[in-house]
């Protein structure tokens, strides 16, 4: 990334209070919804809040972030910023006081006794605005919003984060309301909060300094740690779900002419057994494709990864979103639904990423696609094993450098966006005035 564009990325102005944030994230499968979660975590923690991370699996918790502490009493009293983690177990409850804001991450549903503790508040906070005299005089003398510790009470901000989607019901539903008129949350409201690709959504992901990181990154010398020297061989990274048709793109790729080598960087999973089967019953193919099976990788090396490949697959709504900010090309496997609905979901993602390439400006371009897009969209669909692998056709390596400045073009849009933990912020500084 060149630095110029740093320039032109998104800023904050302003501060905003300090508030204790309680974030839930159930573990469906694989590790999306944690890394979500994680991540958000921190950006909120670099914005000088104080998170507080629920987490059903302690056991992926601790491979992910095990630099996260257990958050005690002291932690959640102090109110400082940073993030602990509180193991999240159905069959008992903590009985701990909720925070000013209550994130549950893809309607994953807290603990009933614990929505009744944020109803609860509902009734404090009511009672305080209408009680005598010297009760609104105790407010007026209480300390500025910043101090976290001495505020009045007041009902948490109860946000459902989704999931992301570049479908046009996002920007619809983005921040609607959702009044408890029952159950243990009577009285509140949730609202719903979508990340997305327009301004009209939540944003996506994204550390304040990623730009400059990303400028700042030394290609040559982090492949030199995995014992890789700078050469001519094109550099494929590969994330993905154990139903991609790997053979067959190993088999496209060994029948290309050009470029003359392959270096598959694969990550830690049953990917890296299946492409060195596949390489070692087929000798000629194993003289153009290398294979360096990597371990697991922490979230910074994995951004280090995708910046260091000339081609990234990823899987998953966590990893298109490091795909996006990497600026080079990619191919995202979407997570396969039963109903079909992720052919929909794949297909208005690359709508928008077709017209964030076509025109910048546009939340929703039309047009004729371009050349890259019409040679690059059937190796997308066959990845996802929507259409059948285009066998015989040779992979479109003549589209990469437009390929490269479609996602440069839509990555740079992005960037002068807010990020999402900027628009939470923003958000529940609307919902909660100070006081």
């Amino acid at each position: 990334m060149p630095a110029h564009e740093a320039d032109h990325a998104y800023a904050p102005t302003g501060t905003l209070p300090r508030w204790r944030w309680d974030l839930f994230c159930r573990v469906v499968d694989n590790y999306g919804d944690l890394g979500v979660c994680r991540r958000l975590a921190q950006h909120l923690a670099t914005r000088g809040q104080c998170v507080r991370l629920w987490v059903d699996d302690a056991a992926l918790l601790h491979r992910m972030a095990p630099e996260l502490p257990a958050a005690d009493a002291a932690f959640w009293r102090a109110g400082a910023a940073g993030v602990a983690w509180v193991h999240w177990q159905d069959e008992g409850d903590q009985a701990l006081d909720p925070g000013d804001v209550v994130v549950e991450a893809f309607g994953c549903d807290p603990p009933a006794s614990f929505v009744a503790r944020m109803a609860h508040r509902v009734s404090i906070s009511g009672n305080a605005r209408t009680t005598s005299t010297d009760a609104m005089a105790a407010t007026a003398a209480a300390p500025r919003a910043h101090d976290i510790g001495h505020r009045a009470p007041q009902a948490p901000v109860w946000l459902n984060l989704e999931y992301l989607s570049a479908e046009d019901y996002v920007a619809r539903s983005h921040r609607l309301p959702s009044p408890q008129a029952s159950g243990p949350g009577r009285g509140l409201t949730k609202w719903f909060f979508y990340p997305g690709f327009t301004a009209d959504t939540g944003g996506l992901l994204r550390e304040h300094d990623l730009p400059e990181r990303r400028a700042a990154f030394d290609r040559d010398a982090w492949l030199q740690g995995w014992g890789l020297r700078a050469t001519d061989e094109r550099r494929l990274s590969l994330f993905a779900y154990e139903q991609a048709p790997l053979e067959d793109l190993l088999k496209s790729l060994a029948e290309e002419t050009h470029p003359a080598h392959w270096r598959l960087m694969v990550t830690q999973g049953p990917m890296q057994a299946r492409a060195q089967h596949w390489l070692q019953a087929r000798p000629a193919a194993a003289q153009r494709i290398g294979i360096t099976a990597l371990p697991w990788l922490s979230s910074q090396d994995f951004d280090h990864l995708l910046w260091a490949c000339d081609l990234n697959f990823v899987r998953g709504e966590d990893s298109l979103v490091r795909a996006l900010w990497a600026g080079a090309p990619f191919v995202w496997q979407i997570y396969p639904q039963h109903d079909g609905a992720h052919a929909a979901k794949l297909q208005a993602f690359w709508a928008w990423l077709q017209a964030s390439a076509l025109n910048p400006n546009a939340e929703h371009a039309t047009g004729q696609p371009a050349h890259w897009a019409r040679t690059v969209h059937p190796w997308w669909q066959a990845w996802n094993q929507l259409t059948p692998w285009p066998s015989g056709a040779a992979w479109p390596w003549q589209s990469q450098v437009p390929w490269r400045q479609a996602v440069s073009e839509a990555r740079n849009t992005l960037l002068r966006r807010p990020s999402l933990a900027q628009a939470l912020l923003d958000f529940v500084a609307q919902q909660r005035p100070p006081g």
